[in-house]
């Protein structure tokens, strides 16, 4: 199936497996790849020397384009682009909108700059500054996410711009992918779909709980960081919500104490992160300092296999995924679904 992505990245089919922290890493990106689709490596969770290695080592395991995801606000975002750059990747995607200079260093080197927005402006803005195709995710992905449902998103942002868009949020088949394309998008995206997969390193017990929830176990909390985070609903995400601000920041202390030994960090270093996310927002003492850890918050989960101690990012098509595919087997029954769909489709 060819679509103006899959001309635009090089890909066989038009699907991407999303950066997320912790869970998309080089064994993941590869399979992914291999698969004809487009694996992306999250870059976030990694110093610069580890980002080179997981380049490296996907590049050791395929040779089918793949690309990277970066924070724009980054403070050494302009080092990881030289990392891009020089390795060779072929796309740059993003999870905030990357400036109008940072899209031309990289469209300058080659590279195929694809920031994922969550509104028509943001998209509206990024395709003005250059961007090759956007990622629109919906209120159903994932991670930190909007109110605006992918049905009612994206085809705002298909009439809006020029350039290739990409679904996020609520898909997981073949099904979804046909709806998708009938909207105007190009392809689409999925994280937690691709995370509950056996080339996933996630952790085996943490995969029986996404497996074990239903949709109304995946919710939409701010007790994480401040911002509307959808995850699957645990007992720490709850005590969360239920603690008052001197409780929550208690327990706030004491969870950033641990988190603070495994990640390294000084006090005054997470204290300054949480800062920098609470600049503009109304966040609580407590909300700060987890703000800082929501990194080690994921780990816990997506690397350790603490579902008591992390938070398990979802969207919400874990309560209907049921099990637990190679990449290989899961884009093969994917484009299946699509070309049987669009076969018993009645004509007009």
């Amino acid at each position: 199936m060819r679509t103006a992505f899959t001309e635009l990245v090089g890909v066989e089919h038009p699907l991407v497996q999303t950066g997320m922290g912790w869970v998309a890493g080089p064994r993941l990106v590869s399979a992914t790849a291999n698969a004809g689709a487009l694996g992306v490596l999250a870059s976030a969770t990694m110093t610069l020397d580890e980002l080179r290695s997981a380049v490296r080592e996907v590049k050791s395991r395929t040779g089918r384009p793949f690309g990277v995801n970066l924070r724009a606000d980054a403070g050494d975002a302009r080092e990881r682009v030289r990392i891009i750059v020089e390795e060779g990747v072929r796309v740059a995607s993003f999870a905030l909108a990357p400036s109008r200079e940072l899209i031309a260093e990289l469209k300058d080197a080659g590279v195929v700059v694809i920031p994922s927005v969550g509104a028509r402006r943001h998209a509206e803005k990024v395709a003005a500054w250059g961007a090759d195709a956007v990622v629109v995710q919906g209120g159903e992905g994932g991670g930190h996410t909007g109110e605006v449902a992918t049905t009612v998103l994206l085809p705002q942002v298909v009439d809006a711009v020029g350039i290739p868009v990409v679904a996020a949020g609520g898909f997981h088949d073949g099904r979804g992918l046909v709806a998708a394309l009938a909207y105007g998008a190009a392809g689409v995206a999925m994280g937690t779909r691709f995370l509950l997969t056996s080339d996933s390193t996630v952790p085996d017990a943490v995969k029986a709980k996404y497996l074990a929830a239903t949709v109304k176990d995946v919710t939409v909390t701010t007790a994480v960081d401040g911002l509307p985070h959808r995850m699957l609903r645990t007992e720490m995400v709850a005590a969360l919500e239920r603690a008052g601000r001197v409780r929550a920041l208690a327990q706030a202390v004491r969870r950033a104490a641990r988190f603070r030994r495994l990640s390294g960090l000084s006090w005054p270093a997470m204290v300054r992160d949480g800062l920098a996310m609470r600049h503009g927002k109304d966040l609580s003492w407590s909300q700060v300092l987890l703000a800082a850890n929501t990194p080690m918050l994921l780990k816990a989960s997506m690397v350790e296999g603490r579902t008591d101690l992390g938070v398990m990012a979802s969207g919400q098509v874990a309560g209907v995924i049921e099990d637990l595919p190679s990449c290989e087997e899961l884009v093969t029954r994917i484009m299946s679904e699509a070309a049987h769909v669009l076969r018993t489709l009645p004509s007009s």
